[in-house]
């Protein structure tokens, strides 16, 4: 599979994906989107990889925004099927994959960068990342799920005031609010994300998955995030995993996961 937009890597279990547009910031394409799709889709599909790291190419973005070009001409149901196709081949997908994916925002994530940045699982910065959602400044509304998963993040108030004035925060900020895990220096970013990915991949896949996929219930319309819950927890009970764990802590060894 080739692909023109990003650049795939694995190493140690680890898979790395980098979007790779810089004289357009990276800015978000739908040949970029689609591409991650495919790209993260076949990352998942490897058994060895455990962990999938988002980041950008170069020190200035991560993703800059979507490229406005494409859709600057949109009607209202040409607008309303773009969001609508991104959310459910990038940004949903991204969300509910059952392999851990970190974001390693280096630069500026704004708009589409910020909305997948908050799809990824959680989020590491480097300590010049500005992140913001500027879509009214253009007459629209975040459509990749910024209005939904930001106030989830760090409060309703706080996301009101950044979607409505259409500012940038700081990584330091993005911090304090709850939106970035970490900062850390632009030169340590992608060491510091993999060293967390490392902590990850002692621990077992088939539990991991579980526990996306039970926190992320808490977040769905109509969904009881607490029986997801009791049953995700009663499904590693019949898992190779769960045996291992349980045998190894008893043993007082270190579990050897298999992912089953």
């Amino acid at each position: 599979m080739n692909f023109e937009n990003i650049i795939i890597t694995s190493e140690n279990g680890i898979g790395q994906i980098t979007i790779n547009r810089p004289s357009k910031l990276n800015a978000l394409n739908a040949a970029t989107i689609k591409e991650l799709h495919d790209g993260i889709e076949k990352l998942d599909e490897i058994p060895e990889i455990r962990v999938i790291i988002i980041t950008g190419e170069g020190e200035k973005a991560f993703v800059a925004g979507a490229d406005i070009s494409e859709f600057a001409n949109f009607s209202e149901e040409e607008g309303a099927q773009l969001a609508q196709q991104g959310q459910e081949l990038l940004f949903n997908f991204v969300e509910n994959l059952k392999t851990p994916v970190i974001a390693a925002v280096n630069g500026f994530a704004l708009g589409g960068g910020l909305e997948l940045a908050m799809a990824c699982h959680f989020r590491i910065a480097s300590d010049n990342a500005k992140m913001g959602l500027p879509e009214v400044s253009l007459g629209v509304i975040p459509g990749y799920g910024g209005t939904q998963r930001l106030p989830q993040l760090i409060g309703k108030g706080r996301a009101m005031e950044m979607v409505m004035t259409a500012g940038m925060i700081t990584a330091e900020e993005a911090h304090r609010n709850g939106l970035i895990n970490h900062v850390v220096p632009q030169a340590e970013l992608l060491d510091y994300t993999k060293s967390l990915a490392q902590r990850i991949m002692r621990n077992s896949p088939v539990a991991i998955g579980n526990a996306i996929n039970a926190i992320n219930a808490n977040f769905k319309e109509g969904v009881d995030g607490y029986q997801t819950e009791i049953r995700n927890f009663g499904k590693c009970f019949g898992t190779e995993d769960f045996k291992e764990g349980t045998t190894a802590f008893l043993e007082k060894r270190k579990p050897n996961f298999k992912g089953n």
